[in-house]
């Protein structure tokens, strides 16, 4: 079985977890609908990627809806 020849110490292992956090999304604004959006991935409101619609969106009336 597995078993560690000496302790760890503190500061080892602050070390080695060091890198491990997690970092905020960093949003940017869509240049189609100002939506804020990914970078590098498509605008999930109006469906563009790189100023090209990629995943047609469906235009969705409210008013007809509610009736």
């Amino acid at each position: 079985m597995a078993v560690p020849k000496s302790k760890i110490t503190r500061s080892k292992r602050g070390m080695r977890r060091a890198h491990d956090a997690l970092v905020a999304a960093n949003p940017n604004e869509c240049p189609n609908c100002g939506e804020l959006k990914r970078p590098h991935h498509v605008c999930p409101s109006c469906g563009y990627y790189n100023e090209r619609e990629v995943i047609a969106q469906d235009e969705v009336d409210l008013d007809e809806d509610a009736a």
